[in-house]
């Protein structure tokens, strides 16, 4: 019985060698890209069974890339790979056609499990992700926009101002202005206050955590 064909597409190197070694161990992989364009073109020249795809790639994102890919072969399957906990990617992954949604740093437990959920065409999420959605429900944490959550993360990350404001590609007034409204949805003092709260509710990924 031939192998399942998987194309994994991750930016981050060291972490894609990782993810490669995880999965041709069961799997046959078809090739190892870097960005959301790469990927298209090698799912048109591969025809993979399943897709795992970052959600964070240069060029063209993920959900975007498999929005476009779903046109051509609806019947691929995806599994998303994300560090991000914020409730608004899992559901644009499921909107974009997913049937995985894996974090990152449980890839290694629950990776293959999610590729042979979705080829039986059943959803898989990793379960810490479900805890953290239903402990911001019950414990009343605010509830964040995407860009809010970007913001909170590099705030936790220890980012400055400025580097919040390179990254993301927006001014320092734009970011000083989520900063303040940030601390208001939490009733937060101070940039310190603000942190421990987020981890308090489990809203965003501790440093160092991919």
């Amino acid at each position: 019985m031939s192998r399942l064909r998987v194309l994994l597409a991750d930016d981050h190197r060291i972490v894609a060698e990782g993810l490669r070694r995880l999965l041709e161990t069961e799997f046959e992989l078809l090739d190892l890209v870097e960005d959301g364009a790469a990927l298209l073109a090698a799912a048109e020249q591969h025809k993979p069974d399943v897709v795992v795809a970052d959600i964070g790639m240069p060029r063209m994102n993920g959900i975007d890339a498999v929005i476009e890919l779903k046109k051509t072969q609806p019947d691929v399957r995806v599994v998303f790979l994300t560090m991000h906990r914020d409730p608004a990617y899992l559901e644009r992954a499921r909107a974009a056609g997913a049937l995985g949604f894996v974090l990152k740093h449980s890839a290694a437990e629950e990776l293959v499990t999610a590729v042979h959920e979705a080829i039986a065409g059943r959803a898989y999420v990793t379960p810490a992700l479900i805890d953290s959605i239903e402990a911001q429900a019950n414990t009343g944490a605010p509830t964040l926009t995407t860009r809010q959550r970007e913001i909170l993360q590099l705030i936790v990350n220890g980012k400055l101002t400025k580097q919040i404001g390179a990254e993301l590609s927006i001014s320092d007034r734009t970011v000083e202005f989520h900063r303040l409204k940030l601390r208001q949805m939490f009733g937060a003092r101070t940039t310190a206050e603000l942190v421990r709260h987020a981890l308090r509710y489990g809203l965003v990924d501790r440093p160092g955590e991919f």
